[in-house]
C-alpha cells in the first residue's frame, strides 16, 4: 500500500481518494458548483475532458437576464417566456427561481472578471433572442447579456481561472463509470435507505483505477446529442452521466424532448448561433421570401426554436428549399455592416467561411436544423437534489445543467436559458451540497467498489468479435436523425427501437483494435455506445407513449397538444436487464405532475 496525496492511497492496484465533495464535470454547471462549494469543503472536480474544453465553450450566443441595461425589462416577464417557451411543461416555481437569480447570477459573473460587452454608458449590453419578450409577449426585447459570440467560452474561462483560484482539486481526463450507492440503516427501525458513498474513474493517461469516496456528489455532465448524427454536440457529449444514473435504477424525466437548434450549418450541424438572428439576421427560402413573417407575425425570426425548427423543415418538404437537392434554407446577414458582423458575430461569419467557403458578407449561409439540447435528464427539486421518483429525495445526490431536468426548461428551451441555468442551478447544486456534508458522515463503500468498472473494461478488452463500434454508433445515429428528429410518428419511432434491439445484439459482438491501457479512447468509446444505446431507447420509448405535439417533440400522428392527457412530466425507470428483452420489457414509464403556479396553459402564438 502506498499513500500519494495527489494519487491517492494505492490498495491493491485500485486508487483511493476521499473529499467532502465530488463534483462529476468541469463544464459551466460543474465549475460554478466547485466555486460555491470549495471555499468550505473539500471538493474535487473530475472531467473527461481538461476542463477548458469541456461543451459550455460552444455556446455562443449569450445568457439571459432581466437587468433591463437597454429596455425595460424585468424578470416576470422573463419567467413567463420561460414556461410559454417551454410549451406550458416548465415547473413555473423553477421557472421563476431561474428568472429572480439570473440577475445576481449575471453580476457573479461579472464581479469574477467575465468580460461583457458594454453599452457607451459601461452596462453590461444585452441583445433579443427568441421568444424572449416584453409585457407577456407583446414585443421582442433585449435580455441577453454577451460577449460577442463566444459568451460561453468566456464564461468557461472566467470560472476555471476563479476555481484554481480556490485551489479547488481537478482530476483531469477521468472518466467516471460507477455511481456507488450503498444500503445504510434508515430513520424508522428496520429500514433502510439507499445513499452514495462515491464514484469509480478510469484514468485516461494510465488506464488506472480510482474510487472517490464523498459525503456529497454532484453530476454536472453534460447532454448527449451523439444519439444524432446531425449535431452541434461534441464528439465527447456521449450522456455518461445520465446513463450512470439510469443504469442505477433512479429515474430519468422528459427524455422524449429533444431540441433541434433551427441554424445549424447545412450538411454538418456546427452551430450558427442564434445571436446572428438577434442582431438582425433573417431565414429566407429558395425564393428569397422572409418565411417566418407567415409563421410568427409578431416576433418572426426570434420565435422560439422549436417553432422554427419544425417551420424551416415545412418550408423544404413543401420543396422551398435551396441548394441542388432543395435540402436546406439560408440564414441572411448580408443587409448588416461588416464592422457589426466582425464586432458581434465573428465566430459564426467564420465558421461559414471555413467549413462552407460561403462569405457572409455577400451570401446567405445553408442551415438546416440540427440536434442541440436535451431538456430531459436527472429529476431534481429546486435546491438540486437528485429524485428517486417523484418527491423523495436523494440524500447527498444532486445534478444540474443539461444533463439535470429540474424542469426549467419544459420542452423547449428558450436560447440563453442554458448558460442560465448552469449558473443558477449549479451555484444552488454547490450551495446545497456544503450544507448537506457539514452534518454527514462518510457512507461505507461497497465490497470491492471498482469490480463492476474492471468488469466491463476487461470485458470490452478482451472482446474479439467481429462489430466495430463505428458502424454500430453511425446506425443509431443515422436513425435517429431519419426517424426521431423534428418530425416524429409512431412508424418511424417503432422503426428506431427495433433497430436499437438489433444493434443491442450486435454491441454484444464488438472488438477494440487498442489491447493497451494509455489513452485507450478506442476502448472508451466502446463504453460510451452502450450509455448512447441506452439513452436513444429511452428517448424513443418515451416519445412513443406521449401521443400528442408539445415543444421540440412533434408527432405528425397527433399533432396538436393535449393538455387533458400530457399536461404531465414523462418519468421513466429502467426496471430489468436492457440486454434481455425488448423496451417494454425493461422500461416503466410514470408521470408527474406539472408545477403550475401563475401561468395556466394558454395558445402559443407569437
Amino acid at each position: 500500500m502506498t499513500d500519494d496525496t495527489t494519487r491517492g492511497t494505492l490498495i491493491d492496484g485500485i486508487h483511493y481518494h476521499q473529499h467532502d465533495v465530488v463534483i462529476v464535470g468541469a463544464g459551466g454547471a460543474g465549475m460554478r458548483a466547485a466555486i460555491e462549494a470549495g471555499p468550505h469543503a473539500n471538493t474535487a472536480v473530475i472531467s473527461k475532458l481538461y476542463p477548458t474544453r469541456s461543451h459550455t465553450g460552444a455556446a455562443q450566443g449569450g445568457m439571459a437576464a432581466a437587468l433591463a441595461n437597454v429596455e425595460e425589462d424585468n424578470w416576470e416577464w422573463h419567467t413567463f417566456d420561460t414556461v410559454k417557451g417551454g410549451d406550458y411543461l416548465v415547473d413555473q416555481d423553477a421557472a421563476e427561481i431561474l428568472a429572480k437569480e439570473a440577475i445576481d447570477a449575471v453580476i457573479d459573473l461579472e464581479n469574477m472578471g467575465l468580460p461583457f460587452n458594454r453599452t457607451p454608458d459601461g452596462k453590461i449590453d444585452q441583445r433579443r433572442f427568441g421568444g424572449h419578450t416584453a409585457e407577456h409577449g407583446k414585443a421582442p426585447v433585449r435580455r441577453a447579456c454577451y460577449a460577442a459570440d463566444r459568451t460561453g467560452h468566456m464564461i468557461l474561462q472566467t470560472l476555471y481561472q476563479n476555481c484554481v483560484k480556490h485551489g479547488i482539486n481537478f482530476f483531469n481526463e477521468f472518466y467516471v463509470l460507477d455511481l456507488l450507492m450503498t444500503d445504510v440503516p434508515g430513520e424508522k427501525k428496520g429500514t433502510t435507505t439507499r445513499k452514495p458513498s462515491g464514484v469509480v474513474a478510469y484514468e485516461l493517461a494510465t488506464g488506472e483505477i480510482h474510487v472517490f469516496q464523498a459525503k456529497a456528489i454532484i453530476f454536472a455532465t453534460g447532454g448527449y446529442g451523439k444519439i444524432f448524427k446531425t449535431t452541434s454536440n461534441a464528439h465527447t457529449l456521449t450522456g455518461d452521466g445520465v446513463g450512470i444514473i439510469w443504469r442505477k435504477g433512479l429515474p430519468l424525466e422528459d427524455m422524449e424532448f429533444f431540441q433541434f437548434h433551427p441554424t445549424g450549418l447545412a450538411g454538418l450541424g456546427i452551430l450558427l448561433s442564434e445571436a446572428a438572428r438577434g442582431e438582425g439576421a433573417i431565414l429566407r427560402n429558395s425564393e428569397g421570401e422572409r418565411f417566418m413573417e407567415r409563421y410568427a407575425p409578431t416576433i418572426k425570426d426570434l420565435a422560439p426554436r422549436d417553432i422554427i425548427a419544425r417551420c424551416m423543415a415545412t418550408e423544404i418538404r413543401e420543396g422551398r428549399g435551396g441548394g441542388p437537392n432543395k435540402d436546406y434554407v439560408f440564414l441572411d446577414i448580408t443587409h448588416l455592416e461588416p464592422a457589426v458582423i466582425d464586432a458581434k458575430l465573428p465566430d459564426i461569419t467564420e465558421f461559414a467561411r471555413t467549413y462552407l467557403g460561403v462569405e457572409p458578407y455577400y451570401e446567405p449561409v445553408p442551415v438546416l436544423p440540427t440536434a442541440h439540447y436535451a431538456m430531459g435528464g436527472i429529476p431534481t427539486n429546486v435546491k438540486a437534489e437528485v429524485l428517486s421518483d417523484n418527491t423523495t429525495v436523494v440524500p447527498g445526490l444532486y445534478a444540474a445543467g443539461e444533463c439535470a431536468c429540474v424542469s426549467v426548461h419544459g420542452s423547449n428551451r428558450l436560447g440563453t436559458n442554458s448558460l442560465l441555468d448552469i449558473n443558477v442551478f449549479g451555484k444552488r447544486a454547490g450551495k446545497n451540497a456544503v450544507e448537506y456534508v457539514k452534518t454527514a458522515e462518510f457512507v461505507p463503500l461497497p465490497v470491492d467498489p471498482a469490480a463492476g468498472v474492471l468488469a466491463v473494461l476487461a470485458g470490452v478488452r478482451k472482446g474479439n468479435g467481429t462489430e466495430r463500434i463505428s458502424d454500430i454508433r453511425r446506425e443509431l445515429q443515422e436513425s435517429m436523425d431519419r426517424n426521431a428528429q423534428v418530425y416524429r410518428t409512431e412508424k418511424s419511432l417503432s422503426e428506431v427501437t427495433e433497430l436499437i434491439e438489433r444493434l443491442r445484439a450486435r454491441y454484444k459482438n464488438i472488438a477494440v483494435q487498442d489491447k493497451g491501457k494509455r489513452f485507450n479512447t478506442d476502448l472508451l468509446e466502446a463504453v460510451e455506445l452502450g450509455f448512447l444505446l441506452d439513452l436513444a431507447e429511452v428517448l424513443v420509448y418515451s416519445a412513443r407513449s406521449r401521443k400528442e405535439s408539445r415543444g421540440g417533440h412533434f408527432r405528425e400522428d397527433f399533432p396538436t397538444r393535449d393538455d387533458a392527457n400530457y399536461l404531465v412530466h414523462t418519468m421513466a425507470y429502467l426496471t430489468g436487464d436492457p440486454e434481455s428483452a425488448d423496451a417494454g420489457e425493461h422500461i416503466r414509464l410514470d408521470t408527474k405532475p406539472v408545477v403550475i403556479t401563475n401561468y395556466p396553459p394558454m395558445e402559443r402564438k407569437y
